[in-house]
């Protein structure tokens, strides 16, 4: 599979026939996932269209080896979790992959990454090791080429001079933040942002109790002073991201779809405009499983954005089993 396919695609079609291609290589190449497609009893050769491909259950990710390459792993990231909890493993054997992924998706939405000086507000994160989103941002700062843009833990201090004095310049300024961070520092400042971008990555970890987004998103840009809050959906498992620009609703690049299954029936894909559980394909993952049926619970639209609406309450996704494969 060239490389250049996945992040050129320019129509649905250009699109179905990679990730067909994708979904061939994989149910051959990826030992765990031929074993669930088979365990399903489906016959990739008779697939035709992306909707009926087979997606595997995050879960996976927790408790085994999902690969589809013989190459030498290059980056294992890890999910965050509490103690005693599971983490989720993603072994990447080409991380280039991944940059080339998120690189091209943030000038997809955002234009070019040097325009911007980029502040990361990530203290979960970046106090532990394996997080794929500190290997992005730390990516996307070193990209910006900006002497302010970095990372900060606990110099709230500094973050509020920074901030206020690039904002006040005009400076375009991307301050990207987990949720219960950014809530602990408008909490201790004022700010009335004008050339701001801030977004979310989600998550209060434990740190606080958990909000809606309309309410976590209020609280912020009343906070900031601004009138949209941004965000960024992704996880371990993915090499691609979708972002929201205020309004709730995700849009992903061209490489990257989402789908929502009925929480009855797995294997049942619903239309538009229904809730269900997230699946995403994720053509970038191409080395490992492209396809995955994720915790989350969402809707998608016509016009190719979704949103998230929360996540099942129970931890197996009903319609597969996933004690199948030892």
């Amino acid at each position: 599979m060239n490389r250049n396919r996945i992040f050129n695609i320019s129509n649905p079609i250009e699109f179905e026939n990679t990730a067909l291609e994708i979904f061939q290589f994989q149910a051959k190449n990826n030992t765990i996932y031929a074993s669930f497609i088979t365990h399903l009893k489906q016959n990739p050769t008779k697939i035709d269209a992306f909707h009926k491909i087979p997606f595997l259950p995050i879960q996976f990710f927790k408790s085994h080896r999902i690969i589809a390459s013989k190459d030498t792993v290059q980056e294992v990231f890890l999910s965050s979790g509490t103690t005693g909890m599971k983490q989720s493993k993603h072994f990447v054997t080409d991380v280039s992959l991944y940059k080339e992924s998120f690189q091209k998706g943030f000038q997809h939405f955002y234009g070019n990454i040097e325009d911007y000086t980029i502040l990361a507000l990530l203290p979960s994160y970046f106090e532990r090791n394996g997080s794929s989103l500190i290997y992005m941002v730390n990516d996307l700062i070193h990209q910006s080429k900006k002497p302010t843009s970095g990372f900060y833990l606990n110099n709230l201090d500094e973050l509020f001079k920074n901030l206020t004095e690039l904002d006040k310049k005009g400076e375009k300024t991307l301050l990207i933040g987990v949720s219960f961070a950014l809530l602990d520092l408008v909490e201790k400042y004022k700010f009335n942002l004008k050339n701001t971008i801030v977004m979310e990555t989600g998550g209060m970890k434990g740190r606080r109790k958990e909000l809606i987004r309309e309410e976590l998103h209020q609280i912020l840009c009343e906070g900031f002073g601004i009138s949209n809050i941004h965000s960024e959906y992704g996880m371990t498992e993915l090499l691609s991201q979708a972002y929201s620009k205020g309004n709730g609703l995700f849009s992903c690049p061209p490489w990257m779809k989402i789908l929502t299954r009925d929480t009855e029936d797995a294997l049942t894909i619903l239309p538009n405009g229904k809730s269900g559980g997230i699946n995403v394909i994720d053509l970038a993952n191409i080395n490992s499983c492209s396809f995955i049926a994720t915790q989350d619970l969402g809707k998608t639209y016509q016009d190719g954005t979704f949103e998230v609406l929360g996540r099942f309450d129970n931890s197996d996704i009903r319609g597969c089993n996933l004690m199948l494969l030892k």
